[in-house]
């Protein structure tokens, strides 16, 4: 099959490398759309080690076909459409995923479309509702409103009931958010985020924050958190390393939650997509939740698309189409 694979000196390359193949419980999925992310930029330069036994091919989410059926997978056949999460493989002709993290590909989307789902849609309800505790009625920050994920989360978050707050990075972006079902989106290169944020609660703070800055936004985000708020930081687009003022954290009463989806086991991210397929999948259904595709691209432009993901002037998805 073809694939995509990184050079010595970082380039991206389309070659030839071995079929993979479904060990028992997993599939062979032939791919009909790869999502582009911004984990794929960090591991091509380097900085977003490969899981022990994970495909060192960028890609972490894929929609298809599945092609072949390892031993022991139930409930799946060969010809099911589906949309997979992964720990890599990704940009290539074929990719094998294990059975517990695919996803029906919905009625109501497109196959190609379909690989904007489930790393969106995972981390976002992953980091909202687990690790944030976010219920009806709270207030929510969702810093990167234009993102992958930040575009799922403004969805989901509306859709279980809650105000949404979120930052985008010009007029245009601020104006999608708001069609996406934000209330209020705060353009953050032409305003002040802490204090558009009091001013929209009156002061109180939001009850959640999903934080792909990290370190950079820190000392911003303790300051918006209201009493018992929980600042869940899922990326690190502004440093790894930063000061924390644990008396102001105390004095709010207030958590950090730090986390990660590529790392963690077959049987954990199977539980997280089991709970995205039971409530979160019918939002695709009744219209509640749609992907955002900014553009679809040949597998083999896979350059090209990192390059426009690095220049910040994407809203929504990039797909590579093999």
């Amino acid at each position: 099959m073809r694939a995509i694979t990184i050079t010595a000196d970082q380039d991206l390359e389309l070659t030839g490398v071995p079929d993979p193949e479904p060990g028992p419980g997993g599939v062979l999925v032939e791919v009909a759309g790869a999502g582009v992310n911004r984990a794929d930029l960090l591991q091509r330069a380097g900085h977003y080690p490969v899981p022990p036994g994970a495909s060192d091919i960028l890609g972490l989410e894929v929609s298809g076909t599945i092609a072949a059926c390892g031993e022991g997978v139930t409930g799946w056949h060969v010809g099911d459409e589906v949309c997979a999460l992964l720990a890599g493989g990704g940009y290539a002709e074929l990719v094998a995923v294990p059975a517990g993290q695919l996803l029906p590909v919905p009625g109501a989307v497109s196959l190609i479309d379909a690989a904007a789902l489930p790393e969106a849609a995972c981390t976002a309800w992953d980091n909202l509702m687990r690790a944030g505790g976010l219920v009806a009625g709270e207030t929510v920050l969702i810093h990167g409103g234009s993102g992958g994920v930040g575009s799922a989360a403004i969805q989901l978050a509306a859709a279980v009931g809650a105000r949404v707050l979120t930052t985008a990075g010009s007029p245009e972006r601020v104006a999608r958010c708001l069609e996406l079902g934000a209330d209020l989106a705060i353009d953050h290169r032409a305003e002040d985020v802490v204090a558009a944020v009091h001013a929209a609660t009156d002061g109180r703070g939001v009850d959640v924050i999903l934080d792909v800055l990290g370190a950079g936004g820190l000392p911003g985000n303790v300051t918006m958190l209201a009493l018992g708020g929980r600042l869940v930081i899922i990326g690190t687009q502004k440093g790894r390393k930063g000061e924390l003022d644990l008396g102001l954290l105390m004095g709010r009463q207030a958590s950090i939650h730090a986390t990660l989806l590529r790392p963690r086991s077959v049987q954990q991210k199977a539980a997280v997509v089991a709970d995205v397929r039971e409530r979160v999948w019918p939002m695709l259904d009744d219209g509640r939740l749609r992907p955002v595709v900014a553009d679809r691209l040949p597998l083999a432009d896979a350059a090209r698309a990192h390059a426009l993901l690095d220049s910040g002037k994407v809203f929504g998805k990039i797909l590579l189409v093999p």
